[in-house]
């Protein structure tokens, strides 16, 4: 733990004192212009925040601390004999901004394994729901009891200098992360296997153990967890649920609250729920068409009914690519190299190649192309995790590798509270009439 804790002492460090002078120097200078309509909807394309975890460029796709996804999987340390490149690795990556050596994930496993133990109380909060919650308010609820075992409640309460911030974040983050698959699995076999729970395997990885104690030791769903839990982890600062960990951590709200708060927007269905809504949309198709393998002809009439009723056909497009997603990519050559004969995977292939053009056809789409979310479910599904309600769960545990890092660097560097500056229609009206300024000061 001190080792990578050291490393990262060092990087903030110079972080810290590179960005005081640019700001000394240029703090000034204007970084762009900011449309009515972007106040409007949604402050699309702003910029307003700085993330140095991973930048999304919208014709490349992704990029964690400049290594592209197909990068990434050739350069990561893998498990031994495994495929996929192990999300310890990306999580040192992002935390350090440099690729690790096999040590250095070894070093991050075993600190999450010395990390992982959950005290019962959190097991005694998932219990008093009834089954019929969603999975997602029971993690939310669950990462909120183990604010508990905040260092950075306690230390702040016993009073800290806001140079060691980062540290106390950096103890919780950790442990968050630890806990977090143990979590998971166990509101998983709660709600969908009879409450017949299995304990961690202490000898595997961070994402092998998760689909260990879910109930799936198959090495193929080992390898797709490492893969998923990978490229899930982080898609810059301006989505929801990286942008509400920022924001919320932003008051000082401890890493439990702040990891909750996004989590909280995860669940969303215009973000993290997503994935279930794909793969519920397909379901119906299948049951609507009466078969598992529908044609492409079949697949365009059911994409122009769901349009034709005032519906989106789920898992495409996106607010900022415009390409299809690298992680869409890496999860089809996953599926070609494991499961090409799988009815659900060949129509998720199917609907790739119907639905870009009956979108772009419609002259109102900007991005046609699938997102992340158009191909996750149907692997699951291939390996038999079949409850899409609890897939936006597995998004949260990977989801929480990118924020938390992210909020380390937030109290390295000294962020602030975030305040944007907001107005009023009636003021805008007047400002179009010339008779009042908005300033952004």
């Amino acid at each position: 733990m001190a080792v990578i804790k050291d490393r990262f002492r060092e990087k903030a460090e110079v972080a810290f004192n590179e960005i005081k002078e640019i700001l000394k120097e240029h703090g000034s200078k204007t970084i762009g212009e900011v449309r009515l309509s972007q106040i409007y909807n949604g402050m699309r394309g702003i910029t307003g925040l700085v993330t140095e975890t991973s930048l999304l460029d919208a014709h490349e796709g992704i990029r964690f601390r400049g290594y592209s996804i197909p990068e990434l999987q050739q350069k990561l340390p893998k498990a031994v004999g495994g495929t996929e490149p192990l999300p310890e690795g990306l999580f040192y990556l992002m935390l350090i901004g440099e690729l690790p050596t096999e040590a250095d994930v070894a070093e991050l496993t075993a600190i999450w394994q010395r990390r992982s133990h959950v005290p019962n109380h959190v097991f005694d909060v998932i219990d008093a729901f009834p089954l019929t919650a969603h999975p997602m308010t029971m993690f939310v609820s669950a990462i909120m009891a183990l604010q508990t075992e905040s260092n950075f409640a306690k230390r702040y309460a016993q009073g800290m200098n806001k140079k060691d911030y980062w540290e106390a974040v950096f103890d919780d983050s950790m442990d968050l992360i630890a806990r977090l698959p143990r979590v998971a699995a166990y509101i998983y076999r709660r709600k969908y296997r009879n409450n017949d729970h299995i304990q961690p395997n202490g000898l595997l990885d961070w994402a092998g153990n998760l689909a260990h104690m879910l109930g799936y030791d198959d090495s193929g769903f080992m390898a797709l967890m490492r893969l998923y839990m990978t490229i899930h982890a982080d898609h810059e600062g301006g989505n929801v649920s990286a942008h509400t960990t920022h924001l919320v951590g932003s008051a000082l709200s401890d890493p439990y609250a702040s990891l909750a708060a996004g989590m909280n927007g995860l669940a969303g269905p215009l973000h993290g729920l997503a994935n279930q809504e794909v793969i519920k949309w397909i379901f119906e198709m299948q049951d609507e068409l009466k078969t598992t393998s529908p044609t492409k002809e079949q697949i365009k009439d059911y994409v122009q009914q769901t349009l034709s009723s005032g519906k989106v056909v789920p898992g495409y497009g996106h607010a900022v690519l415009r390409k299809t997603d690298p992680r869409f990519t890496a999860q089809m050559e996953f599926g070609k190299k494991h499961m090409p004969d799988d009815p659900l995977v060949q129509t998720v292939w199917n609907i790739y190649e119907v639905v870009p053009p009956i979108l772009e056809s419609l002259g109102k789409v900007k991005n046609p192309w699938p997102n992340v979310d158009a191909h996750s479910g149907a692997l699951l599904v291939h390996y038999g995790l079949k409850e899409y309600e609890f897939y936006t769960v597995l998004f949260g545990v990977s989801r929480a590798l990118g924020v938390l890092a992210s909020l380390i660097w937030d109290r390295a560097l000294g962020f602030p509270i975030e305040r944007p500056k907001s107005v009023t229609t009636e003021l805008v009206k007047k400002w179009l009439k010339g008779e009042e300024e908005i300033s952004g000061d």
